[in-house]
């Protein structure tokens, strides 16, 4: 029979041995990956500002690593669709969401949803922001927020504006807008906002609100008009274009992007991804690149973006509050 010192000298050498392993175990995870393809959920519609900067990220870090990064686009139903896939998925760093501000409307707008952006995800980094612009079409007799405006209080509920959904964040501007105001704008939700563009084009609706790069091609070939910027200063990309608070001060509304993962994702594989995303974000290339779609790129660490999301979401349960609204 081993007595008990030996028993006691082998337990504690195993134990040592254990500790030992662990970050080389580690090490071994963050080394291996990625093995395979990876996915990228992209809450919109091809074309959108997320879907573009995806395939941007995808395409890079597909270079660097060699394993195709996919992008996979699930619209609908304000982006719950594509972000309930990603957070029942594994949680082994192949499949990753790209949110959005949208995100963090939407957990603060519905009181019951299948996931929880803080509880059922991992963050990986904040990775940029950007404007919108205020669109109208062309038969909608006005040059200016202002007057605008006065056509609005002038013909209550008859205008109307287009957004990607309930809980998006044109949804929200348009929604802010009205209470700052005192407008009457009719919602017209769809599941994206590929196609309240479009409508805002042919004149089924009258207005929406979208971001730089999906809209500006539109406004420059005369197919809507563009009113002004939701950011509180006019932006470079388009600087002839007022912001919006120059006419109701205080106004401003901000997308932004960031990357996550499904809950308990190994934080060695976290980490990897990260320090390359915020090395992107920081390059002169990607960040020309990313000027052209109207974003200004970030870069932060995990814990940062963590910090962000929950600010966020408290920020929009009090703009929602305050401005009464509610999901169509």
């Amino acid at each position: 029979m081993m007595k008990p010192m030996r028993k006691f000298r082998l337990g504690l050498l195993g134990a040592v041995a254990c500790t030992l392993t662990l970050p080389v175990l580690a090490a071994g995870i963050a080394d291996a990956y990625p093995a395979k393809p990876v996915r990228i959920i992209i809450m919109s519609s091809p074309a959108s500002g997320p879907d573009i900067l995806g395939r941007m990220i995808g395409s890079r870090l597909s270079e660097i690593w060699g394993q195709q990064f996919v992008v996979d686009n699930r619209a609908g139903a304000s982006g719950n669709i594509g972000a309930e896939i990603a957070a029942n998925s594994a949680a082994d760093g192949y499949t990753l969401l790209m949110v959005t501000s949208q995100a963090a409307i939407v957990n603060a707008m519905f009181d019951k949803l299948s996931y929880s952006l803080t509880k059922d995800f991992t963050p990986i980094s904040y990775l940029a922001s950007t404007p919108f612009i205020m669109v109208v079409n062309p038969s909608v007799p006005v040059q200016s927020v202002k007057e605008l405006i006065a056509l609005a209080k002038g013909r209550p509920g008859e205008l109307k504006y287009g957004s990607g959904g309930s809980g998006s964040p044109p949804h929200l501007a348009a929604e802010v807008f009205k209470s700052m105001t005192g407008t009457d704008l009719l919602h017209v939700p769809y599941k994206s906002v590929s196609p309240a563009l479009t409508d805002t084009i042919s004149g089924q609706i009258q207005m929406t609100i979208s971001v730089v790069p999906m809209v500006m091609p539109t406004v420059k070939s005369g197919k809507v008009r563009a009113l002004g910027v939701t950011s509180q200063q006019r932006t470079p990309l388009v600087p002839e274009l007022p912001a919006i608070a120059e006419t109701v001060p205080g106004f401003e509304a901000i997308g932004w992007y960031g990357l996550v993962a499904p809950a308990k994702t190994p934080p060695e594989i976290v980490a990897k991804l990260n320090a390359e995303l915020v090395k992107l974000m920081g390059s002169a290339d990607f960040r020309e690149r990313l000027a052209t779609m109207g974003a200004t790129p970030t870069g932060t660490s995990a814990q940062e973006f963590g910090t962000h999301i929950r600010s966020e979401i408290d920020k929009a349960r009090r703009i929602i509050k305050a401005a009464g609204v509610k999901p169509d």
